[in-house]
């Protein structure tokens, strides 16, 4: 589908993909695109947008309180603590995805946060590291900042976590702004990622 901006029943412009479903209008004016710097947030974020692969984001979204409690609210100090029997107890929750690979890929991945955070000062510098500025270029499903994260976590360890699951993140988190022109929410967006500036 062309990316276009679509009026919403209180007259506002958003981008195309939120449609007429409250919860995802929410999530697009609310979270998509909002500068994260917290860790715990991030972690989640990269942990969902992976279990997202091959499903759609309102299916994660509508899981995410599931995802949430079975993951110790993506502590991954404590999440890196999980072992067979934690993976085991995951794959019987129907409250979350249950893909074993995925579920592992979490677990995996929590441990090597922690090497991350010991090398940059935190998960957000890194990510932030590959902040991306500038006018809207349109959408698109990876750039050259998200493959050279994703080939830096993969040397590190880290799995699901290829060019177009980061670019995702890099999106949710507000490190690039795709917010098309027009929508409502861009220019709040772009305030709140000028003042991460250094």
């Amino acid at each position: 589908m062309e990316p276009r901006l679509i009026e919403g029943a209180d007259g506002r412009s958003r981008c195309w993909w939120c449609g007429d479903k409250d919860d995802y209008i929410a999530y697009h004016d609310d979270e998509w695109g909002r500068p994260v710097t917290d860790d715990r947030r991030l972690f989640e974020k990269m942990s969902l947008e992976g279990f997202q692969s091959g499903l759609s984001w309102l299916t994660i979204l509508r899981k995410r309180e599931g995802f949430r409690r079975g993951f110790k609210d993506f502590d991954f100090v404590q999440v890196a603590r999980f072992n067979s029997r934690s993976v085991e107890r995951l794959l019987k929750d129907a409250s979350i995805v249950r893909h074993r690979g995925k579920i592992e890929s979490v677990v995996n991945n929590a441990s090597r946060v922690e090497a991350l955070v010991e090398e940059f000062g935190s998960l957000s510098d890194f990510f932030w590291g590959y902040r991306v500025d500038g006018d809207f270029v349109g959408l698109r499903a990876t750039s050259p900042e998200s493959t050279a994260a994703a080939k830096e976590l993969k040397r590190r360890g880290w799995t699901f976590v290829g060019p177009t699951t980061v670019y995702s993140l890099m999106q949710a988190m507000g490190v690039v702004n795709d917010h098309l022109p027009g929508c409502f929410v861009r220019e709040a967006c772009e305030k709140e990622r000028r003042k991460l500036r250094r």
